[in-house]
């Protein structure tokens, strides 16, 4: 098999397997009979929950360039957008969450809830909207690269740990050994990409050398 081959072979199977880890925790969440005692508002915010837990899956291989077929610039663009739809989907979890039981929801964003799950989850929604907020005025702001890269790569942690939590916590309508595969190869792939770009300590040197 020539080069031009094997590229294209590791290609397919690396889609594969993402689009196998994804759709996997979907449709077993579709299958869930709990959906029959669900309202429509309340199904539709959890699946949103759902996506946006999928959607973190890329995030990481995204701005570690792993995903074959997207270039640095293509994937940084791809990067963005599937950050803006992981905060869509988190907005629409949390409203129709609120508009069919605004009591939790309320006790949730107080850090009141008796459960730990909403704990993490709203921990996890601020980091969210936090990270959106700093890319929307980081050039408004001219937020150096440094702290740049700081600041995205600590709230990303907590966001990952916080919805990793969240989801693991919560006996619902995910299926137990997808979602924990899901919640395994996010928590692996963020990791990896954290270790393998180097942030903090290609920052402590660049500080080192500066000083």
């Amino acid at each position: 098999m020539t080069d031009t081959g094997q590229w294209r072979l590791r290609a397919i199977l690396i889609w594969m397997a993402l689009g196998l880890a994804v759709s996997a925790p979907l449709v077993a969440a579709m299958l869930s009979p709990l959906l029959a005692w669900r309202e429509p508002i309340y199904i539709v915010s959890g699946f949103a929950g759902v996506v946006g837990l999928a959607l973190m899956l890329f995030q990481p291989l995204l701005a570690g360039g792993y995903l074959p077929g997207l270039p640095a610039m293509r994937g940084r663009r791809v990067h963005r957008w599937i950050g803006a739809a992981l905060v869509a989907c988190v907005v629409g979890h949390v409203a129709g969450l609120w508009i069919t039981t605004p009591p939790d929801v309320i006790d949730a964003l107080l850090l009141v809830s008796p459960t730990p799950f909403s704990i993490w989850g709203v921990i996890a929604m601020w980091a969210v909207f936090a990270t959106a907020a700093l890319a929307l005025l980081r050039r408004r702001w001219r937020v150096p690269p440094r702290l740049w890269r700081r600041a995205h790569t600590a709230l990303a942690a907590i966001i990952v740990v916080g919805t990793i939590l969240h989801a693991l916590l919560i006996q619902g309508t995910m299926e137990t050994v997808t979602k924990a595969l899901l919640c395994l190869f996010v928590l692996v792939a963020t990791a990896k990409v954290m270790l393998d770009l180097r942030v903090w300590t290609r920052s402590a040197r660049s500080d080192a050398s500066s000083g």
